[in-house]
């Protein structure tokens, strides 16, 4: 069996867990460092950017370029009044901006900026360039990102306010919809190369990049990435248009500034994990680390780690400003009925083929055995489709009678006092259309005193 294609799943993490407490403590003050200036440039790197696309200005008055735009709104919202609804639960709806802020800082603890060697000094004490690391790292930050989203729906049900608790529960049904699709694409990279260790899934890159061996499985963690964060055009749980402002219409000041706070540090956090998962981590581009043997060693690594999270980061914006927000169904039947399938059949083909890659078949045989199934499944469906029309070959539905349908239940949408979208099988009233022009009667008291209706008297 060729050892380069067979990785122990007992990662060497023997070089983390020694630091002194001060030197934890530096790392730890770095990481939530970091996470606040990534999120104070992206929020005024987002302004410009979308400024940019719609030929405006975009901040221009506080510091240079406008840079301390977004400092200046995180000050505005702590002198803002702090406005407390009535009817809200008082001590969940405090607590609840807590809830999602504070999970969103520590997912970035599992992430390395760097090699898991001791390449740097700190105050003369060589480190890794990471805060930690666990054999099941990616299992740490798929939980800590499932914490987050308890924030939201504690604070669209304490609003006491019937447009927050929809948004709450828009945000749940979509993190759990898209959660599913998110862990099977990183189940292919697990099997890749063969650990949870985000230091070692980095190492595993050193010849090629995941994005290029799973393309499938980042495209669908890049979809599956915003729904997590709620970002456009996936926002439905702050959707101005039907919902106000979401699970947090009735928040003010600093309340709503942490969830502002979360949504970007969670846009930084799945961006960094993007990049250790799929865009080689810390290591450099081809181009540089084929000429340059010094790019990854150093404090080089954590220059190319930051311009790969700035890159996803502006992939970010970059949506923001060019598609339009979908629809509630259109969310969930992409989340359900495209991705979760893609994901699974995906993962069942990489599984397939490290199997056979282990059993030192060839590629040339991996591609048959490969294509011989997906023919195979084809085939099937092809089959099932004729029988299924040979069946109906008389135009009516499967288990339909001579009389006909039978009639769908009667819907009334204003039946609770709410407006309430048809369930499956239900279908909506049709809508009164008004009458032409041609076929409405004139009705005027006194005169016709304009020449439109002067016509339609006379009947032209």
């Amino acid at each position: 069996m060729n050892p380069e294609l067979t990785r122990l799943a007992a990662e060497d993490l023997s070089m983390f867990g020694r630091d002194p407490w001060w030197l934890v403590v530096v790392k730890a003050v770095f990481c939530f460092a970091f996470l606040m200036l990534t999120v104070l440039f992206s929020i005024v790197w987002e302004r410009k950017v979308v400024a940019w696309m719609q030929l405006r200005i975009g901040p221009n008055r506080h510091g240079p370029w406008g840079m301390l735009q977004s400092l200046a709104d995180g000050i505005k919202l702590m002198l803002k009044e702090d406005v407390v609804v009535r009817r809200a639960d008082k001590i969940v709806y405090v607590l609840a901006p807590i809830v999602a802020a504070i999970p969103a800082f520590m997912a970035i603890a599992v992430i390395p900026f760097g090699p898991a060697g001791n390449e740097v000094s700190v105050f003369g004490h060589r480190t890794t360039m990471q805060l930690t690391d666990l054999p099941i790292a990616v299992l740490y930050v798929l939980a800590v990102a499932s914490i987050g989203i308890y924030g939201i729906v504690l604070a669209g049900w304490s609003s006491g306010s019937t447009y927050p608790l929809l948004g709450g529960l828009r945000s749940c049904a979509q993190m759990i919809s898209y959660e599913i699709a998110m862990g099977a694409a990183f189940a292919s990279v697990f099997l890749y190369s063969g650990s949870m260790s985000t230091s070692a899934i980095v190492e595993a890159q050193h010849d090629r990049w995941y994005v290029l061996l799973l393309p499938v499985s980042f495209l669908i963690y890049i979809a599956t990435m915003v729904g997590e964060t709620n970002r456009a055009p996936f926002d439905m749980p702050e959707s101005e248009g039907d919902l106000v402002g979401g699970f947090n219409t009735e928040y003010s000041s600093i309340k709503f500034a942490m969830f502002m706070l979360a949504e970007y540090v969670n846009m930084v956090t799945v961006s960094a994990v993007a990049t250790t998962l799929f865009l080689g981590g810390w290591q450099a581009p081809y181009p540089l680390s084929a000429f340059w043997e010094g790019a990854n060693h150093g404090w080089w690594p954590m220059l190319w780690f930051v311009l790969k999270v700035q890159l996803l980061l502006f992939f970010f914006i970059w949506l923001r400003g060019t598609l339009p927000r979908v629809r509630y169904d259109q969310l969930m039947k992409l989340g359900w009925k495209v991705l979760i399938p893609v994901s699974v059949v995906w993962l069942m083909l990489v599984a397939t083929v490290r199997a056979l890659r282990n059993e030192n078949y060839d590629f040339q045989d991996i591609l048959l055995y490969v294509g011989g199934g997906v023919l195979v499944v084809l085939l099937a469906s092809l089959l099932f489709d004729i029988f299924r029309g040979g069946r109906d070959g008389d135009g009516e539905p499967a288990g339909e009678g001579a009389e006909g349908p039978a009639p769908a239940p009667a819907f009334d949408p204003m039946a609770g006092g709410f407006p309430v979208p048809p369930l499956p099988g239900q279908t909506l009233p049709p809508v009164p259309r008004r009458r032409s022009r041609q076929d409405r009667e004139l009705i005027v008291s006194g005169g016709v005193d304009t020449q439109s209706d002067r016509k339609e008297a006379d009947g032209v």
